[in-house]
């Protein structure tokens, strides 16, 4: 409602590839009025400007649903609502299921005016919280006798023009193109410092012109300010929390890792408890260090068969949260990295009526809500807050994240402090362009996009099963026993292969398929390999892919001994906040020493850093947690032999690897425990 009115750039659109086409349905039972209506739009569409290629076409309420799910150009529904309130009920009821469907659609309702709320007769006036949810589902309203297909017609196409807006996007390029002189940060000045260099001239030309000359700073008022936005970033910004379904949204240049350290800082800043998966992605114990805060650290569950760790027991989340009644704040992965996802209402609804607010980190899933597949997500699970890499699976680039935002009780101006505590106060613009332009690309075509994916996945899954070496693991390949119950889904543009019949380690398949075909994977195990099938796959990749693994998979090995998955040793108690053991006086003990005297040295001590290994990047160690014997002998274990595994959080003096540990005798700032679980967890 209140729509403003613009034409789009067409400069932008003669651009394209190809013609745009937009298609219209308009849905009615009445076939006459469809046929004359549909008829006298497509005669104004002729008469005038039309760059969407708007062209519009008749549906009865019956076949809605097929035009919906099998049409890809189809941008927005007109929907009949005819001259009673029951059947303007039922209109609203098949918008309801249309934007289950498909979110991104623009609906709009034609209806008797009366019963839109001027004037009805009251045994026929729909409830008044009918009239309330039609206003909200629908994008605009039309009087059914008025007949105005000028107007409606300029509506639909600036609804439209609307979504398809790149404010900020367009607003660098034109600045770009105006070719103004620089004297302002940064000091290569749209590339001049190195255009003409005989040094790094090369690298100039490497990049290309724009990678320089779009590398702007906020002395460029025009281009607004990210941290203080009121034009066409803000524009922006809510442009994308209208397509991700949220209340507000907020972008960001260094990625998720700062997102999920805002969100903390904005619930739990100076101190809280934390109930938290112990699987979260590093930013989550970073931000529990940084703001003081007290986790309870929930066990994630091991499957055995391929060393994939995935979500939290729904009955380890309820039991967390029914003992730790102070909790201020839930937070959950979903999807995992391998495309596990929560069945989050139940969770978030439990921890709700708890008084807890969900933060879910949804980094991996930021093209959910673009197809029905996928849905819902977590946002329309109801959590408060919702943290996505824009750039993992969409188009955007990388480090360019978004937040979004629902939370009943939200404090915009304390977030915004919050969050340009961790902003840099020069972001990359062509980083911020990257998001406009990834948000309209799903907001336009992300059902359509995302159909080709999910084609794709179907291709390759039957491809790597025909092969009779490999096998795409399933749903209820990756779910270990433990989360039967749970509901656990997978997100299939994450497809795992099990390799274990090749005779090769996922290590060694990974640097088969780059060194002989030029194939990148995204991630092993020991015995498996994933890859990611996003926006940007192509069917040619596919191909190449496929012939890879048929080719593999007639020169498989007599089976070596593989390395079974390493189960991560249990997690102990504290003996202090992490904040209180980071920044405590600390000394450095050798792990690796004499084996049985570094155990005895660090055995019972209390951890001041971070130990992850990578694979599968989970903490063994967090500061503030006692070291046990289990997990000295597992980190040596890691270190030992030809296939040493990557460790964060080691401290390497002279090649020999050292943890840093609180000083026996050193004060501590807090001699109160931070929570956990009598499982250890």
């Amino acid at each position: 409602m209140g729509l403003e009115l613009k034409m789009p750039d067409l400069g932008n659109l003669t651009e394209s590839a190809q013609p745009l086409e937009c298609r219209v349905a308009l849905i009615s039972a009445d076939r006459q009025l469809a046929g004359d209506w549909v008829n006298a739009l497509n005669a104004t569409a002729a008469q005038h400007e039309n760059p969407f290629g708007l062209c519009f076409e008749a549906v009865t309420p019956a076949g809605v649903e097929r035009l919906v799910q099998e049409e890809d150009n189809l941008q927005a529904l007109i929907v009949d609502g005819g001259c009673d309130a029951q059947s303007l009920e039922a209109a609203d009821e098949l918008a309801d299921r249309i934007h289950g469907l498909r979110s991104q659609l623009n609906i709009f309702l034609v209806a008797h005016g009366s019963l839109a709320g001027a004037g009805t007769a009251p045994q026929a006036a729909p409830s008044a919280q009918s009239l309330a949810n039609l206003r909200q589902r629908f994008d605009e309203l039309f009087d059914r006798r008025e007949g105005n297909f000028n107007h409606m017609f300029r509506l639909v196409q600036a609804f439209i023009a609307r979504r398809a807006s790149t404010p900020f996007a367009d607003t660098l390029k034109e600045y770009v193109f105006s070719a103004r002189d620089a004297w302002h940060t940064p000091g290569h000045s749209g590339g001049d410092s190195l255009r003409n260099s005989p040094w790094v001239g090369d690298f100039y030309r490497f990049m290309g012109e724009h990678v320089f000359n779009t590398d702007l700073s906020v002395s460029v008022q025009v281009l607004d300010s990210l941290l203080e936005p009121h034009s066409v970033i803000q524009e922006a910004q809510d442009l994308a929390a209208q397509a991700f379904g949220a209340r507000h949204t907020f972008f960001l240049t260094n990625g998720t890792s700062t997102a999920n350290k805002v969100v903390i800082q904005q619930i739990l800043g100076g101190g809280g408890k934390i109930i938290v998966d112990q699987a979260c992605h590093k930013s989550v114990h970073h931000a529990i260090v940084m703001n003081r805060c007290e986790p309870v650290y929930l066990k994630s569950v091991l499957h055995p068969e391929f060393g994939i760790y995935g979500p939290v027991k729904r009955s380890d989340i309820e039991q967390a949260l029914d003992e730790h009644s102070d909790a201020r704040l839930l937070v959950i992965t979903s999807c995992t990295y391998d495309g596990l996802r929560y069945d989050l209402k139940p969770i978030i609804d439990y921890a709700h009526e708890r008084g807890v607010k969900v933060l879910v980190d949804e980094a991996w899933f930021a093209h959910g809500y673009f197809h029905p597949e996928l849905r819902p997500t977590a946002l329309e699970c109801g959590a408060d807050y919702v943290t996505q890499s824009t750039h993992k699976m969409l188009s955007a680039f990388s480090q360019a994240s978004m937040i979004h935002v629902q939370d009943p009780d939200f404090d915009e101006f304390r977030f915004r402090e919050n969050l340009n505590m961790h902003a840099s106060t020069s972001p990359q613009y062509a980083m911020i362009a990257s998001l406009d332009v990834a948000r309209k690309q799903m907001a336009m075509e992300g059902y359509s996009r995302l159909k080709q994916c999910l084609q794709m996945v179907d291709t390759l899954r039957r491809a790597v099963d025909e092969t009779g070496v490999f096998r795409a693991l399933t749903r209820d390949d990756l779910i270990a026993e433990p989360l039967a119950n749970d509901n656990i889904r997978l997100d299939p543009t994450k497809v795992t292969i099990d390799i274990s019949a090749s005779g090769y380690s996922g290590k060694e398949m990974q640097i088969k398929l780059f060194d002989q075909y030029g194939i990148q994977v995204e991630k092993t195990t020991y015995n498996t390999v994933t890859v990611l099938v996003t926006l940007g796959s192509t069917e040619s990749k596919l191909l190449r892919l496929i012939h890879a693994l048929k080719q593999l998979a007639r020169n498989t090995r007599k089976r070596g001994h593989i390395a079974s998955a390493r189960k991560l040793p249990e997690f102990t108690h504290f003996n202090c906040l992490p904040a209180d053991a980071y920044f405590a006086e600390t000394e450095e003990l050798p792990l690796m020493d004499n084996g049985v005297e570094a155990t005895r040295n660090l055995v019972g001590r209390t951890c001041a850093d971070e130990i992850v290994p990578y694979p599968p990047g989970i903490p063994v160690l967090v500061p503030g947690q006692e070291i046990s014997t289990q997990i000295v002998q597992f980190l040596q274990q890691l270190l030992q032999g030809q296939n040493t595994t990557e460790i964060h959080g080691l401290i390497f003096r002279s090649d020999e690897p050292m943890l840093r540990v609180v000083k026996e005798d050193a004060p501590q700032a807090s001699p109160k425990k931070a929570a956990g679980k009598k499982s250890g967890r």
